[in-house]
């Protein structure tokens, strides 16, 4: 288990740039999703980790592929339902002969089926200690539920204390260093909806500084203007240490570049 969890996160900072692409399973073809094959390939080598559903990682990602594989393990109902309905949705030796560095599941605190997404979770937990692989909370936070530190640091801590080996979460303005530092496992920062590229690498540094692990950004990188060059600004500023206004600069002269030869060509 320990070897899966450093492929997900580099040994060398203890962090992680996941990239999320796990959106279809409950709302269908997502806007930048429509051709993965396309639009999401070129990124996956630049992440240090895929988190994607087990029907992409066979129809559509190369078997050849390095980059870790963080697969999406619950499901059930689509945008049309409740949501906290979920269930488990693959069987534990499916997911050991896919070689994946974790799984990740749903749980829905406060939810209308938060027990029965609690019990999913405790459940993979313990097919994943039988075959060494870890498990990611994900907190979901519905129409009802208040995304504010006080929540969130219920959600994460029920999630490390029933069995997580990490938990993905949401940034929240205030207090979000209180989340992180009473989680006893690492938490990655989740992307959440498509911001102003700067809005979206200043809430990831803000992140990392107050005690996150990383991010696991989707609609943030695919459906930028540039997703590769994006994806390459979220990396400098998570792993490397670069500051946001530094990470857009990066952003901006590629896309200033590319521009540039679009015109001449």
């Amino acid at each position: 288990m320990s070897n899966r969890l450093a492929r997900v996160f580099r040994p060398q900072t203890g962090r992680t740039v996941m990239l999320a692409i796990d959106h279809g399973y409950f709302q269908g073809p997502t806007t930048g999703l429509e051709r993965v094959d396309v639009s999401i390939l070129p990124l996956v080598p630049l992440a240090d980790a895929l988190m994607c559903t087990r029907g992409i990682l066979r129809s559509v990602v190369p078997p050849s592929t390095r980059t870790p594989v963080v697969m999406r393990a619950s499901g059930g109902p689509s945008i049309l339902k409740e949501l906290s309905d979920e269930q488990i949705a693959i069987d534990i030796e499916d997911a050991a002969r896919l070689n994946v560095a974790a799984l990740a599941v749903q749980v829905f605190i406060g939810g209308e089926h938060e027990t029965q997404s609690v019990h999913n979770m405790t459940r993979l937990v313990d097919l994943g200690l039988r075959f060494g692989i870890p498990v990611m909370g994900v907190t979901a936070v519905g129409k009802q539920l208040t995304r504010d530190a006080k929540y969130l640091r219920l959600a994460c801590r029920i999630c490390a204390e029933l069995g997580a080996q990490f938990v993905k979460t949401y940034y929240c303005d205030e207090d979000f260093e209180t989340v992180t530092s009473s989680c006893p496992v690492p938490i990655v920062m989740a992307g959440g909806k498509k911001l102003p590229e700067l809005d979206a690498l200043t809430m990831a540094h803000r992140a990392v500084v107050e005690g996150a692990a990383g991010v696991d950004m989707g609609r943030n990188i695919f459906q930028s203007d540039i997703p590769d060059v994006m994806m390459r600004a979220v990396i400098a500023l998570v792993q490397d240490g670069a500051r946001p206004e530094d990470a857009l600069e990066i952003y901006r002269s590629s896309r200033g570049a590319r521009s540039g030869q679009s015109t001449r060509s």
